[in-house]
């Protein structure tokens, strides 16, 4: 069954408990998008928050580096307890394998990202020291923004090469994910999908969860 990832950075801050217990109850993991104005044109949280969530989640949370140099900060948010993943974008450290493998030695699940302007291909030499792949399905920086319809074509492409080296590497989505494109998704071969905007402006936030399964 695909996993959810509500992602934190649509949250209402003023009433982060709130979040939390929704994906405490109804979803799989807790989706912390991490910007440094930098690597992209915003800015979000940093080590307080993400600690402060971990300390209350009930769920891994899932850490998606949209930094620059994120070799220099990847080990701090892996020694965070209750954090169960963490990704980085191919284009923004110099030494993706190395990184890679150092996250799984600090024994969390090691991810690659890229945006929709990348080819999946760039991903292959790679894959064998991935845990899991993020597609970005939007470019990374802001939420709600609109799915990029070219996102299930290169799901199936990553799919079909993860199958045939018979690897065991998920492929998670970012961006646009709803319930009108979840079973699509799904179907295509994603197996964890990160909604944030679909999930937290809901009037019943467990709800939307819900149906995206």
């Amino acid at each position: 069954m695909v996993k959810i990832a509500p992602s934190l950075l649509a949250a209402d801050y003023l009433h982060l408990s709130d979040a939390l217990e929704v994906v405490n109850s109804s979803a799989d993991l807790f989706h912390m998008d991490i910007m440094d104005g930098v690597f992209v044109p915003n800015i979000s949280i940093g080590f307080p928050i993400v600690e402060a969530v971990a300390g209350a989640a009930e769920k891994p949370l899932d850490v998606h580096l949209m930094i620059v140099n994120p070799q220099n900060y990847a080990s701090r948010f892996a020694a965070i307890k209750g954090v169960g993943m963490v990704s980085f974008h191919l284009e923004a450290c110099p030494d993706p394998g190395e990184l890679l493998c150092s996250l799984r030695r600090a024994n969390v699940k090691a991810g690659l990202a890229i945006n929709p302007d990348r080819n999946v291909e760039e991903l292959f030499p790679y894959l064998e020291h991935c845990d899991f792949i993020l597609l970005m399905s939007v470019f990374a920086g802001f939420g709600g923004q609109k799915f990029i319809e070219g996102t299930y074509d290169r799901i199936r492409a990553l799919k079909k090469e993860i199958s045939k080296r018979c690897l065991n590497v998920e492929i998670e989505v970012d961006g646009g994910v709803s319930p009108l494109n979840s079973k699509a998704l799904a179907d295509s071969g994603a197996d964890i999908l990160v909604a944030g905007t679909a999930v937290f402006r809901a009037e019943h936030p467990a709800e939307v969860i819900a149906s995206m399964r």
